[in-house]
């Protein structure tokens, strides 16, 4: 009997399933309803697996021959529903006297909660209650492993709409529910961020907008503002190469992304191509540097030679497409940035070492890594981290310059790693650079919680 690891307010619970999730192309019409809800609750089960969203939303999307549109329609639902899976999975067992089997029934039922329960409806999809009931119902029909408990689906649905207030009102009163994170991540944040914790939490269970970098080889921000206002697409300057748009596009839609003049990256990530100072004619390491967001950035600014390192085959693929979109050239190369059985023995005048973390910064954009990352890993990730910058800084030239980045807001993957790495490193002399960035969302500013400290080594 096959087990599938279903979310809990604080770790996965095992629940045993018999028949595997449903992978065959779907009875459905692409455009219901109920065909995105049956797509998303298959993605969630898979998160709830151990799976990234983004992953498990592909593979199903590819096994259910999804279009375009649908695919959009079940990524809104799948994402809502990550945002508000606390408050969704309390309500479910506050219903509930057994657990919800399989896995994808347990989902869907926390799709349509997760959508009924919600009072601010900021970011998430807007449907009518009794219609989503109905397209709940006709999802879990339509799939063999849950027909049978389409009555229950039913019922449990319907008297969350009749006991909606009471309900509710009981499951506020925790934690996990109220914030939609798990206890332990709550717990860090209050003791890392005793002021802010609680306006973090929040930002983290909203969209994020969508920022574009501007290409300086092509034109300025401004420049590009004014085209875009040409075509009545309202946007913010927000950085110097950064315009928020007012309103999500559809990249293909976005006016000069296929000719290479923008590019989507957050205003915080941004920053690393000027704190690096890359001068034309250096030799520049971006160490981790799929999907590419940086390596763009600093060829950009620079005609210098870079190598794009990381581990994984397939992402660098993005790499290469990125650059070539860009009409940029940079040497890539498969290999782990905490060995050396990829490097040529000749130094580096810049490294940029955004190194792997438990992208607690990123929470608004991958609201399902508070469900899939364990209180343990921010130790682990933060060792892989430290064997990666002292690897790293031996292959820097002297009066070079090593950018240490991380997408996290946890200290020990951030200030406190920047600060053992010093004292471990007698010529490493600490720049001045932002520290730790927190979420941000303000007319002003608007970027994701980074960490950037930068680092010369000093001649011998």
């Amino acid at each position: 009997m096959a087990a599938v690891p279903i979310f809990t307010t604080d770790k996965f619970f095992l629940l045993s399933n018999t028949e595997p999730m449903s992978s065959t192309a779907s009875p459905l019409p692409f455009d219901s309803l109920a065909f995105s809800l049956h797509c998303a609750a298959q993605a969630i089960a898979a998160v709830g697996a151990g799976v990234a969203l983004p992953q498990a939303l592909d593979k199903v999307w590819r096994q259910t021959s999804a279009p375009p549109q649908a695919r959009g329609a079940s990524q809104d639902l799948s994402f809502h529903t990550m945002r508000n899976m606390g408050r969704a999975e309390a309500l479910l067992n506050s219903m509930t006297s057994r657990q919800t089997e399989p896995a994808v029934l347990h989902a869907l039922l926390c799709c349509a909660l997760g959508l009924l329960s919600d009072d601010e409806q900021n970011d998430g999809p807007h449907y009518n209650a009794f219609t989503l009931v109905d397209q709940a119902v006709t999802a879990a029909a339509s799939d063999t492993t849950m027909a049978h408990a389409k009555g229950m689906v039913n019922a449990i649905l319907r008297r969350f709409l009749r006991e909606r207030d009471a309900l509710m009102k009981e499951v506020l009163r925790t934690p996990i529910a109220r914030y939609n994170y798990p206890t332990w991540w709550i717990d860090r944040l209050h003791s890392a961020y005793p002021g802010r914790w609680q306006t973090m939490l929040h930002a983290g269970n909203h969209a994020p907008p969508l920022t574009l970098r501007v290409n300086r080889r092509h034109l300025t921000a401004q420049d590009y503002l004014h085209r875009l206002a040409a075509q009545d697409i309202a946007a913010t300057q927000i950085g110097p190469d950064a315009i928020r748009l007012a309103l999500a596009t559809p990249v293909q839609a976005i006016p000069g992304f296929a000719e290479g003049w923008v590019s989507v990256q957050d205003a915080a990530a941004q920053l690393a191509a000027d704190l690096l100072d890359v001068q034309d004619g250096m030799h520049v390491l971006d160490a981790c540097a799929a999907p590419g967001g940086k390596t763009g950035h600093i060829l950009e600014q620079a005609d210098s030679q870079v190598l794009a390192l990381d581990h994984d085959a397939q992402r660098l693929k993005r790499v290469e497409e990125n650059l070539q979109r860009l009409g940029l050239h940079a040497t890539l190369k498969q290999g782990n940035a905490a060995f050396t059985d990829w490097w040529d023995g000749t130094c580096f005048d810049r490294i940029l070492a955004d190194v792997p973390c438990t992208a607690s910064g990123i929470v608004r954009r991958h609201p399902d890594i508070r469900w899939l990352r364990r209180k343990t890993d921010t130790v682990q990730l933060a060792e892989v981290a430290r064997d990666i910058l002292d690897n790293l800084w031996q292959m820097l030239k002297p009066d070079g310059k090593l950018l240490f980045v991380t997408c996290s807001v946890w200290p020990q993957e951030s200030e406190q790693q920047a600060a053992a790495f010093a004292q471990r490193h007698s010529d490493a002399m600490r720049l001045p650079a932002p520290g730790q960035l927190l979420p941000t969302a303000t007319d002003e500013q608007d970027h994701d919680g980074l960490f950037y400290a930068l680092f010369q080594k000093t001649a011998s």
